[in-house]
């Protein structure tokens, strides 16, 4: 099958999700907030969160976002995936044309179809965040760094190179250039190539490095002072690398993180790069630059206080295609290759009978839902024929091909279902209800209570959400407004449920509207 056939079928399957579903509350709603309080108070380099500074993001991904709004006059949830999908397919056609080149009879469409179905990758393709803009930049620099090395550059690549290492900075942070400088660098001294470092980090490199982050920091210093300035370049940079304030865990956090990032491909890529170096199969260059990066990134980065399972994202593409390009070095009737793609496809026979269960959790009924039911069951039945195709016909790539076809029909059928699942994620329904009874009742505020973040709320309510306390309610203080909580607060709350009763109460999910 041509590869522009599996591009289209990996954005159909995804293409519900990008526009049915509704923003998660701890980050997506955030960024729309700060990005909404930037253009209102009409800043370009500087951020902020509820009035505080908020240097934690270089601002190239909220410009793209700000710029979506000024356009189509409000947020879109179908643009705002656009700005993740579009990298990743941009990492996606990268990686293949890099590996194609290398042997134009390679792994593909094995590896393609691992990378575009991978759990992490996969995930963070259709959220909205930083990460894969980053990756994107990082890949690119990783292929226009090859091309020099191998002599096969043209002429703007030597350009081009240092101009992606700081996109990539300029999208996520520090990790934007450290991945690539010492992964390029580590390779050179591996290969004992050390002495020709200049040709890809000289004066023009930093140069180009220089004057991008000089244009970045005086335009930071002249719209918000030496404060924000030292916030973007002393306490997000050192606070987050040696002592950070989140995300602190310990180091080898990434060895626990690598397995589900990878599923369902974790036994087949770990094993298989394990077994290469072990067996000594690793021998081109394109393998070896790519277990370079893959073993400098995990380092680093286990190495960096701060961790979260998406910082591995720049080294997913090579944890996949390095794997697929050694698979034609060992025999696929390998049993322990066979029981590296099993494993994973047992767990895809479970899904409907866990699906039946959770459904009878109360906190998860919500998932009751045919369409969740019709996805769990092309899950099972996809774990069933992959089981069949490894050990009746001892089959393992149509087996690989087909677990990720069962994967995208998955997400193309569970994305239908986001509609009736958005009030279980997101707080746009919740919102946009309680607007339309502030209006009816003439009510002039909206308090909540026990909703974490839930000043990120502005961007459905147009104005900030005070938060009440316990005495609050009890005591009648909210008298002609409207309070939000979550149902599950009145649990062991005899008080609260007592102050509320009586009162007009309107249901959204898992949350109350209340009129007091």
């Amino acid at each position: 099958m041509k590869t522009k056939y599996l591009y289209l079928f990996w954005f159909i399957a995804l293409l519900p999700v990008m526009i049915l579903r509704d923003y998660t509350p701890n980050n997506e709603l955030r960024y729309l907030s700060i990005i909404d309080e930037a253009l209102r108070n009409g800043n370009f380099f500087t951020f902020t969160l509820d009035g505080e500074i908020y240097a934690d993001k270089p601002p190239l991904s909220f410009w793209l976002m700000m710029a979506g709004k000024a356009l189509l006059g409000s947020h879109r949830m179908w643009f705002l995936s656009l700005l993740s999908f579009v990298p990743a397919l941009v990492v996606l056609m990268t990686m293949e044309k890099w590996v194609r080149k290398e042997k134009p009879s390679g792994p593909q469409p094995d590896a393609l179809l691992m990378l575009m179905t991978g759990g992490l990758f996969l995930g963070l393709a259709i959220t909205i965040r930083m990460d894969m803009l980053m990756v994107m930049f990082i890949t690119l620099s990783f292929y226009t760094f090859f091309k020099i090395y191998r002599g096969e550059a043209k002429k703007g690549d030597a350009y081009l190179f240092p101009l992606y290492v700081f996109l990539a900075l300029f999208s996520k942070g520090p990790v934007g250039i450290l991945v690539p400088l010492l992964s390029t660098l580590l390779f050179l001294l591996y290969r004992g190539k050390i002495r020709t470092w200049k040709q890809y980090w000289g004066w023009k490199s930093w140069l180009i490095l220089l004057l991008g982050c000089g244009i970045w920091f005086a335009g930071v210093y002249m719209e918000a002072g030496d404060a924000y300035l030292h916030n973007l370049l002393v306490y997000q940079t050192v606070g987050r690398g040696v002592n950070a304030f989140h995300h602190q865990l310990p180091i080898y956090y990434y060895t626990i993180a690598i397995w589900y990032s990878l599923a369902p491909w974790m036994f087949l890529s770990i094993g298989l790069i394990i077994a290469g170096v072990i067996r000594k199969k690793i021998q081109t260059e394109t393998e070896k630059f790519f277990l370079t990066i893959i073993l400098t990134t995990f380092f680093m980065l286990s190495l960096i206080s701060s961790k979260l399972a998406v910082y591995l994202l720049p080294a997913i593409p090579f944890f996949i295609y390095l794997p697929a390009m050694l698979l034609d070095k060992f025999d696929e009737k390998n049993s322990w290759l066979r029981f590296s793609v099993a494993i994973p496809a047992l767990v895809f026979v479970a899904a409907l009978p866990a699906v039946f269960y959770m459904a009878g959790i109360d906190e998860l009924s919500y998932i009751a839902v045919p369409l969740v039911y019709a996805a769990a069951a092309a899950t099972s039945l996809g774990g069933l024929v992959v089981l069949y195709l490894l050990f009746r016909q001892k089959a393992l790539r149509p087996s690989i091909r087909v677990m990720a076809f069962t994967l995208l029909l998955t997400v193309f059928i569970a994305g239908w279902a986001m509609p009736q699942l958005n009030p279980y994620i997101g707080w746009s329904k919740l919102c946009k209800e309680a607007v339309r009874i502030a209006e009816e009742k003439r009510a002039s505020e909206y308090y909540v209570y026990k909703i974490s973040r839930a000043g990120s709320m502005d961007v459905f309510l147009e104005k900030e959400a005070m938060v009440a306390s316990k005495e609050d309610i009890l005591n009648g203080a909210l008298s002609g407004q409207l309070l939000l909580l979550p149902e599950k607060a009145l649990l062991n709350n005899s008080r609260i449920q007592f102050a509320i009763s009586g009162k007009e109460q309107y249901k959204t999910g898992p949350y109350l509207i209340v009129v007091f």
